[in-house]
């Protein structure tokens, strides 16, 4: 110990630079390590905040958060009609764009129906400040990242809303704050088109009339018909009577309504195994190429070091030190590098993590994973190096 010691002190700057190298390459790793794990209690929170127990989206649909689905809002009453049903939401779901607080930002609505209540499904949670929407038209809670506050109006489409409350943390599993709206208004602003696109479809279906044989009058009559409406959501929410069997709920929805229905534990592998899959396995490839080019750095610097000790390592075994004493001065200093770089690179987590813009969720066996890893990197880094020390004839040190 006291001789890798003393080596260090000889080659401080390039143990100082080697750490500081590897600790950032290692940072990188732990933040991506919160990121993925970040996603997941996004998403399963978005779920779990939903509060319901069947969700009811399109035929062949693996919707809502995965897949677009639309249903007519009509279905809502033929689902409401299934035995073993208590109540049903409509629910709109859907991401949008748009200039909020001076600049262009991405967010992702949800409209429900504000007549459950505060705790009604598919309301708002996390609210820091304010309260839930009341009035059934021209109110929203949105959250914290998009940095409005309390008595904005803030224009969405052809109308202007009132933020009555805004929460934090309240996002989607891409990271996305959430901006909820009564059901009404969340499908006008989901449906409105602009004025010149209104207008070309307008003509269009007046033509179609035209050639199908319509009269001016009657195609002025049956142009809203085939105009676009508001009048479909993205899901359905199910809360089960007591005692009512969720299975047999499902079973008679998809049989006779024709829709497709999962349970919140099924809405929640589907989040798992479709949008956070593909993130996994390429945080995944990114985390493993890190680790290996952090022991490789290490590899080398140690490799580097032994070199440049050579002949005092053959000194060494000139006066009858042990194989075991060089094993032991090349494994502490592979250790401490390893050691040092992992500490400086698990503070720096802690300084990233509060101004990041994502949801960071750090869970402690993914952090001793790592660090297990890394352990045994910095093992297999300094092989090489003994591999060569050991090979080292004493006659060296006699400039043999």
């Amino acid at each position: 110990m006291e001789l890798a010691l003393k080596d260090i002190r000889r080659h401080l700057g390039k143990f100082l630079a080697t750490i500081a190298g590897v600790a950032m390459l290692l940072a990188i790793v732990l933040v991506m390590n919160g990121i993925y794990q970040g996603n997941i209690e996004d998403g399963v929170w978005l779920i779990d905040n939903t509060a319901t127990d069947l969700w009811v989206v399109e035929r062949g649909r693996g919707g809502p958060f995965n897949e677009a689905s639309r249903m007519p809002l009509d279905s809502t009453k033929s689902i409401a009609a299934t035995p073993g049903v208590a109540r049903t939401s409509p629910l709109a779901l859907y991401t949008a764009q748009r200039e909020i607080a001076g600049r262009d930002q991405q967010f992702t609505v949800i409209g429900y129906d504000i007549f459950g209540g505060e705790s009604g499904t598919g309301a708002p949670g996390r609210i820091v400040q304010g309260r839930t929407i009341t009035a059934p038209h021209y109110e929203l809670v949105a959250d914290r990242k998009l940095g409005l506050q309390l008595g904005d109006r803030v224009p969405l489409g052809t109308d202007h809303y009132n933020v009555v409350g805004i929460t934090s943390g309240a996002v989607d599993s891409g990271g996305n704050p959430l901006v909820y709206l009564a059901l009404p208004d969340a499908q006008k602003f989901q449906s409105e088109q602009d004025q010149r696109a209104i207008s070309a479809a307008a003509a269009a279906n007046l033509k179609r009339l035209d050639k199908a044989g319509y009269s001016p009058e009657q195609a002025a009559r049956l142009l809203p018909l085939l105009s676009s409406g508001d009048n479909t959501v993205n899901a359905v929410l199910v809360t089960l009577a007591p005692g009512a069997n969720g299975a047999a709920v499902a079973t008679h929805i998809r049989d006779w309504l024709y829709f497709n229905v999962y349970t919140t534990d099924e809405e929640r592998n589907l989040m798992l195994e479709g949008k956070l899959s593909k993130m996994a396995a390429v945080l995944g490839l990114f985390r493993t190429l890190l680790i290996m080019v952090s022991i490789v750095i290490i590899a080398l610097i140690v490799y580097v070091l032994t070199i440049e000790k050579i002949r005092s390592i053959a000194t060494l075994k000139l006066i009858g030190a042990p194989n075991s004493l060089i094993v032991r001065l090349i494994m502490t200093q592979s250790m401490l590098l390893t050691l040092a770089s992992f500490a400086v690179a698990y503070a720096l987590r802690d300084l990233i993590a509060p101004g990041f813009p994502r949801t960071l969720a750090f869970v402690a066996t993914q952090t001793a994973v790592t660090f297990t890893v890394m352990l045994v990197g910095g093992v297999l880094a300094s092989l090489m190096a003994l591999w060569h020390a050991l090979r080292t004839p004493a006659q060296l040190a006699l400039g043999g």
